[in-house]
Parts: structure tokens; C-alpha cells; sequence
């Protein structure tokens, strides 16, 4: 099944439409029709010869009105209000469906208007869309949920969970639900939000998947069950980023929290992974944590190992760590040389640099967002081009595509909603102001709209060459797609820092409400959940003030005592023996003991690449 010539003049257009990249379309006055200067198989010609560069899936415009339109069109305030109607609308009917249908199970069954469990049985949809509800202003039922969550989910199950999925989606989500609970209007403990429910509820999560790390690497098995532990027969195979996506979840819940087991863990996996890369800097995609081989040799950016890369970038910005930064760029650098052809990333093997998969993968689309972080605009816009040209071509992303071939690849056709192109038009309009990113936007509510809908919801699909769907709306449909698109129509949004002074955009928190919070910086994990980096420096600041405090009244009360003689290096307590300041009023907790083994902003952080320390 080949495009039709219209639906390869529309990738054309797409290509063209970035008005900052028209290099690849070339105006040639004629009668009218498309010639290919590559003979990509997409428009139905010879497909690209040995040594020809791989500039697919373009087609190549030579027709003028289609230069003409490449000035992207520019959305109104008035217009982009609309919009945002509209995918409220979007939200309310997925959301409900699944209150309806599928609560309390993990996620709703569109085609059936039933529900499964998936990850873990504990409400997921409900928990990762738990922050969408305050993204779209619905303070009452954000509150409402907030409260359901602590009455009715229960950690302490007979559950084989992933031990990724859990932290990016059920830590990360009741992590930025406690952070945002002071704009949602909920009665805050003292001390908030170095305390608090949400945050009790996060670290007792997070606390279950602990026993993963005791491994003798410090890199985490990829399973555990959230009752007994790791199961004496759990494989020791499991992905790179299984392994690299906990730091900015468990930086978070340390600096909150005052516990350092979990932010140790994290840069321990992290060290760890650092030190298997390949003698030309690249990692593989599939790791054995126990021996440290490499079990799958492909390295890119895609599926596997995204958001590795992903969280080192983010840390740097989050922690001001100048030592996760530094292993970006040297990942980036072999990135660069080894996986980029004409702006695309393919994988290649990692020790020889040898292509093994010119394919590009829909998760890779995180990409050009991540580069925006960085300061890597020009890249990042070229880049986002080619996946816009793709979601154009078929009305989404397809989990795989042949670059050469400009096509889908077989039995990896589907479309499950995703957010990663979203996600990175969203950063792409905030670094650049253009409206062509607007334009992707508006295309993805529509196709969703079209293709994806049911009355039970939005389900995934299963086939993008001919529409068919699938029985599945996955929790991270409401938790990031929607998120972005809303943020995207949004530049004024306080996740932007948008708002001013006096309006309600800035909040107090930490004792005394000496910390000012919520003025912007919001780091998105990974299931984009926002974390607000100002309540970790607060949580942090008061921990420290209290052990100086401590120290000086110690000295005071021992005459001669000049001060606190060094402290004896120890070891980092077992999981279940830290301990943790955040816990309720007036109560002494301390941590349950887990049983042995028995069987995923920076407006003001981040600027064109420059990362603020205190010392700028």
C-alpha cells in the first residue's frame, strides 16, 4: 500500500513549512509536479541507491504555492484558546470514561468500556493524571482524587511490577501531585512540602522497589514484586534506561524527604552504567546488571534507552550537577559522530559504530526537545522536521520507520498515543516562538480526534496505514499527551513561569514559609510530571539549618566543646532502616522492614544551554 501523490505533496509540505530549514526544498518552475532528487520508495520511485545520502522521507516541492506556504501560519490568541477547549474536551471524555468504565483498575479498555490491571494494580491512570487535573485549572477534583488515592491504593501487594514503569509513572506522578497541592487549595501540613501525605504516599512506593538495587553492581533488576522482593529467578537482563531513569524521582524524594538512600542509589546505578559504555562512548541497549555484559549491542536514542539520556540532561538542570552534564555531552559527542545521518539517528552497533537499524523509532521524537534544553536549536528544528514529514504521512508516529525505505516497518505499524513529538513541539515553540510547532499541535488533536476515538474513550492504534485499532488508552494518554498539547497552547501557563507577582503564580512553603515556590523552572520526569526544583533547595536548605542548629545547641550544652568532631564514614543504611522526616503530626514512624528476597523547566535554570549555579 503506497501514499497517494497527495498524501506524498502534503509530506512535502510539511518538510517545507519549517521556515528554517528549506534547504531540502528546492523550487523549480515546471508543470507542476514533484520530482524526487531522492528516489525515496515513499512516493512510489526507486528506492535510495548505496552511497546516496538518505535524505528520506522527503519528497522534494516544486511547485510554488507549495514554497509559498512554507511562512507557517500564525494562530491568534483567540484561536489557540479554542484549542485549548478542545483538548480539555479531549481530556474529559477520556477521564471520565475511565472513571466510569475502569476505575479502580490500571487503565481503561476503550473498544470494550471496560478496565485491566497493567503495571501494578493501584488506580495508575488515575494516579499519573492526577497533575493533568491542576494543569487544566480543576482544583476540586484534583482535591477530590488526592484524597481518593489515599483512602483505596495500598502498596503492600502481591504484584510483579516494573520497577521503571512504577518510579517515572506512580513515584514521579504523587511526587508533582504533592508539590502542586498548595496551588490546588488542599490543606497543607506544616513545613509543606518538606511533608505531607502525597509525599508519605511516594516514598512508601519508592521504598518498594528499593530491594531492586541490591545488586552487586548498584544497577537495579528490571522487576519486583512490591510484597517479597526480587524473586531468586528474576532475569539480570534489563534495559539501559531501566537502569538510568530513577535520579530525578529519587533526587526529589531525597531532598524532600531528608532520607539520602534514594538519590544515593540513583547516582550509584548511574556511576555504574557510566562505566560500561563502549571504547568509542556509546551504550547498548539491553544490559546484564549482575556481570555488566552488554546483552544487546544497538546504540541510539530510541526505545530502550531514551530516557537515560533524557535524565542525565534534566538532573544537570535540576541538581546543578556538573558531573551528569558532563556525561551527556560526552554521550552526545558519540552520539553525533556515530548515529546522525542527514539529521535522523540510527542505531549502530556500539563498539564499531556500524549501522545495525536505520530506523527511526516514535520515542525517539523526545529528541528535539531535549536538544532545545541544551542549546542545540538549529540541530533540534532540522530533526524535528524529518519526524513532522513522518506523523504527516500516516496521521501519527508508527513505533517503527524504515528511513530508507519511508515507510512503516512490519508488525511495528501501531500508535499507541504517544507524546514524544508533542512533547518536543512543545519546547521547540517556547525556544523559538514559531507557530509551525502550533501546526503539529493542531494536527495531533485532530488525528486523535479522528482516528482514535471512541465512546469509551481514545484507543490506541493498531495499524497507522489503515486506521485499525486496539482495546488499550494507556495511563500516560492523560498523563503527558494531552499535558503537552494543552502546554503547548499555553505559553502563559505558571508551568512556563508564566503569571506575575501578586497573581497567585508564586506560593510560600517550608517552615515559616520562608521558601518561595512554584516561580517557574519546572523539570517534566519523564511521564511528564513537573517537579519543582525551588522545593528541593527548600527542603534541603531547612534539613541543613536544622543540623547546624543542632550542633551549635550541642556545643553550648557541653562546656569546652569547641564542635562536632568529624563524622566516621558509614555506609548507607539498608532500605528499610532509613529514615525519613516526612511523617505525619506528631507521629514517630519508622519505615516497615522489607522482607529478603524470596523469590521518567528551565526558563529560569536553563537559558540556551547555560546551566545557573548559586555561584553565577
Amino acid at each position: 500500500m503506497r501514499p497517494s501523490f497527495t498524501s506524498c505533496l502534503w509530506t512535502a509540505a510539511a518538510r517545507c513549512r519549517l521556515k528554517t530549514h528549506l534547504s531540502s526544498c528546492v523550487s523549480f518552475i515546471t508543470l507542476g509536479f514533484i520530482y524526487p532528487l531522492v528516489t525515496p520508495d515513499l512516493c512510489g520511485f526507486p528506492r535510495v541507491s548505496p552511497g546516496v545520502s538518505m535524505r528520506a522521507p522527503g519528497c522534494v516541492a516544486l511547485v510554488v504555492w507549495l514554497l509559498n506556504d512554507a511562512a507557517a501560519r500564525q494562530f491568534t490568541e483567540e484561536e489557540m484558546s479554542g484549542i485549548r477547549q478542545r483538548i480539555k474536551s479531549m481530556f474529559y471524555h477520556a477521564y471520565n470514561s475511565y472513571l466510569d468504565n475502569a476505575f479502580p483498575y490500571d487503565e481503561l479498555r476503550p473498544l470494550t468500556c471496560d478496565g485491566q490491571d497493567t503495571w501494578g494494580s493501584f488506580s495508575l491512570t488515575l494516579i499519573d493524571a492526577l497533575d493533568t487535573l491542576m494543569v487544566l485549572g480543576n482544583q476540586t477534583e484534583f482535591q477530590r482524587v488526592a484524597s481518593l488515592l489515599q483512602d483505596t491504593v495500598d502498596f503492600d501487594i502481591d504484584v510483579n511490577a516494573s520497577v521503571f514503569e512504577t518510579n517515572i509513572r506512580v513515584v514521579g506522578g504523587l511526587l508533582s501531585a504533592h508539590l502542586l497541592a498548595g496551588r490546588a487549595g488542599m490543606e497543607l501540613e506544616p513545613g509543606w512540602p518538606c511533608s505531607g501525605p502525597l509525599l508519605r504516599m511516594a516514598e512508601d512506593a519508592a521504598r518498594k522497589l528499593l530491594p531492586a538495587f541490591q545488586t552487586p553492581t548498584g544497577m537495579p533488576y528490571g522487576t519486583v514484586n512490591l510484597l517479597h522482593g526480587v524473586s531468586p529467578t528474576e532475569t539480570p537482563v534489563t534495559c539501559t534506561a531501566g537502569v538510568g531513569t530513577y535520579i530525578l524521582e529519587f533526587a526529589t524524594l531525597s531532598r524532600l524527604t531528608g532520607d539520602p538512600t534514594f538519590e544515593n542509589l540513583a547516582r550509584q546505578a548511574l556511576r555504574a552504567l557510566w562505566k560500561t559504555r563502549s571504547d568509542i562512548g556509546l551504550v547498548g541497549n539491553h544490559i546484564d546488571i549482575v556481570s555488566k555484559k552488554w546483552v544487546a549491542q544497538d546504540a541510539g536514542i530510541g526505545a530502550g534507552v531514551d530516557s537515560y539520556f533524557e535524565y542525565l540532561v534534566k538532573g544537570a538542570i535540576m541538581l546543578q550537577d556538573e558531573e551528569l552534564l558532563h556525561m551527556f555531552l560526552e554521550y552526545d559527542r558519540a552520539i553525533q559522530n556515530y548515529t546522525r545521518f542527514d539529521d535522523w539517528y540510527l542505531w549502530v552497533q556500539m563498539h564499531k559504530g556500524t549501522v545495525s537499524m536505520p530506523v527511526f523509532q516514535s520515542l525517539e521524537a523526545f529528541w528535539p526537545g531535549l536538544q532545545s534544553l541544551l542549546g542545540n536549536l538549529d540541530s533540534a528544528v532540522r530533526t524535528f522536521q524529518n519526524y513532522y514529514s513522518v506523523w504527516r504521512q500516516f496521521g501519527g508516529l508508527p513505533e517503527f520507520y524504515s528511513i530508507p525505505q519511508g515507510y512503516t516497518v512490519d508488525k511495528r505499524e501501531g500508535y499507541p498515543l504517544r507524546p514524544e513529538l508533542i512533547e518536543s513541539a512543545m519546547y521547540l515553540f517556547r525556544a523559538t516562538g514559531d507557530h509551525t510547532y502550533l501546526q503539529l499541535g493542531l494536527d495531533a488533536l485532530e488525528s486523535i480526534e479522528k482516528i482514535t476515538k471512541t465512546p469509551c474513550g481514545y484507543a490506541s492504534v493498531k495499524d497507522l496505514r489503515d486506521h485499525q485499532l486496539d482495546n488499550r488508552m494507556e495511563s500516560f494518554f492523560l498523563a503527558e499527551t494531552i499535558k503537552y498539547l494543552y502546554l503547548l497552547f499555553d505559553p502563559n501557563h505558571f508551568l512556563h513561569g508564566g503569571g506575575t507577582e501578586g497573581d497567585g503564580s508564586w506560593e510560600e512553603g517550608g517552615e515559616g514559609g520562608g521558601c518561595v515556590l512554584g516561580a517557574g523552572g519546572y523539570i517534566f520526569n519523564t511521564e511528564a510530571h513537573p517537579l519543582d526544583p525551588a522545593a528541593l533547595y527548600c527542603c534541603s536548605r531547612h534539613a541543613q539549618e536544622r543540623r547546624e542548629l543542632q550542633d551549635i545547641l550541642l556545643s553550648l550544652s557541653q562546656p569546652g566543646r569547641q564542635s562536632k568532631p568529624p563524622a566516621k564514614e558509614t555506609k548507607d543504611p539498608p532500605p528499610g532502616k532509613s529514615e525519613s522526616i516526612a511523617l505525619k503530626p506528631g507521629e514517630k514512624k519508622t519505615a516497615p522492614l522489607l522482607s529478603c528476597p524470596v523469590q521518567p523547566f528551565s526558563a529560569r535554570l536553563s537559558i540556551l544551554g547555560q546551566v545557573f549555579s548559586d555561584n553565577t
